[in-house]
């Protein structure tokens, strides 16, 4: 019995009986091909390039979109992923559209409600507060101007007090026949002197603190009562816009337009609304800690003021020990900022 030989399954060539080369075998290659691909590459992603027997056949490109980048079709019908790559100049230029965009409707808006022709939100109840600090801050600074004014004179005071004393001493010495005299008002203008260092030591005090307040305390809650009104500023721009828009027609080139400016004009109102909470919490913060600080000051200034001016020089050294106030040592210098480390 004769052996069958084996078949070589690539050397055959399969022939219908019109005798045209039958590529069913071939479709069958590219669905087992697909079945078989892993299920994150699509044939989106894959070229399947096949060649028929007359080589009339260039390649075969699956259609389908790719995600998370671009796809470029070159000549053969290859396919080509580029990812999107962001250029940093259109992103700038981009914000640089909205800042203008932005500043132009701020700008657009203050000078409206200059010329009475524009509309502006307004918290009576917050804006008497911030118009009562702002008010408060320009009395608190012309007592600082004054209590300065105070000390540069109470300062050299006590330095002529100090050359006085000295010169009744020396002379208390050379002069025998009013030796009592002149030891006597050396004695007193040296008690002057050292009592008006102590009250020097108690005003400085007073400054420092009121410094404080003034131009740390206060300004930095002005800072965000700006910045509460910049946001007042955005937010009525922004309505107006809408308000503008909602009077006009409604049609579909404008309802893209009004649903931008509703967006917007949430996002303003949001910022507008935590402004003006953070500063109502600022300010009644800021009102109990200038109570608190301005009771212990104005206390301290009257009684050291007092305990000179009467003489008593104990009563005067008890209220600075009260209010645990430091007087600086004469001939000692501060130490530097190295030492302080």
């Amino acid at each position: 019995m004769a052996q069958e030989s084996p078949k070589n399954s690539a050397a055959e060539i399969p022939v219908t009986t019109n005798g045209e080369v039958d590529d069913s075998h071939e479709h069958g290659y590219h669905r087992d091909l697909k079945c078989s691909l892993p299920s994150g590459l699509g044939l989106s992603e894959t070229q399947i390039t096949s060649h028929g027997f007359d080589s009339t056949k260039e390649g075969i490109n699956e259609a389908g979109t790719s995600q998370g980048g671009q796809r470029t079709h070159t000549k053969g019908g290859a396919v080509i992923l580029a990812d999107e790559i962001k250029n940093p100049a259109m992103e700038k230029l981009e914000l640089v559209r909205k800042w203008s965009l932005n500043t132009y409707k701020c700008t657009r808006q203050i000078i409206s409600e200059k010329l009475g022709r524009g509309s502006r939100t307004v918290d009576l109840e917050l804006e008497a507060q911030i118009d009562i600090l702002r008010d408060n801050k320009k009395k608190y600074e012309n007592i600082l101007k004054l209590a300065q004014t105070l000390a540069t004179q109470l300062f050299q005071m006590v330095h002529t007090q100090k050359q006085l004393g000295d010169a009744f001493a020396d002379l208390s010495l050379k002069s025998l026949e009013l030796h009592e005299e002149f030891g006597y008002n050396a004695d007193t203008q040296k008690l002057l002197a050292k009592n008006g260092e102590t009250l020097l030591g108690a005003i400085n005090f007073f400054i420092a603190s009121v410094n404080t307040l003034v131009n740390k305390t206060i300004e930095d809650t002005l800072l965000t009562v700006k910045q509460y009104e910049n946001a007042r500023i955005e937010y009525d721009a922004y309505r107006t816009d809408l308000e503008e828009l909602n009077l006009g027609p409604r049609d579909a080139s404008t309802l893209p337009k009004i649903e931008q400016s509703q967006h917007l004009f949430q996002i303003h109102k949001e910022k507008y609304d935590k402004m003006r909470s953070d500063v109502s919490v600022k300010l009644k913060f800021l009102e109990e800690n200038k109570v608190k600080v301005l009771r212990n000051q104005l206390v301290l200034f009257h009684s050291a003021v007092a305990a000179y001016f009467a003489g008593n020089q104990k009563q005067l050294e008890l209220t600075l020990k009260q209010f645990h106030v430091k007087l600086k040592t004469p001939g000692v210098d501060a130490p530097s900022w190295l030492e302080e480390q």
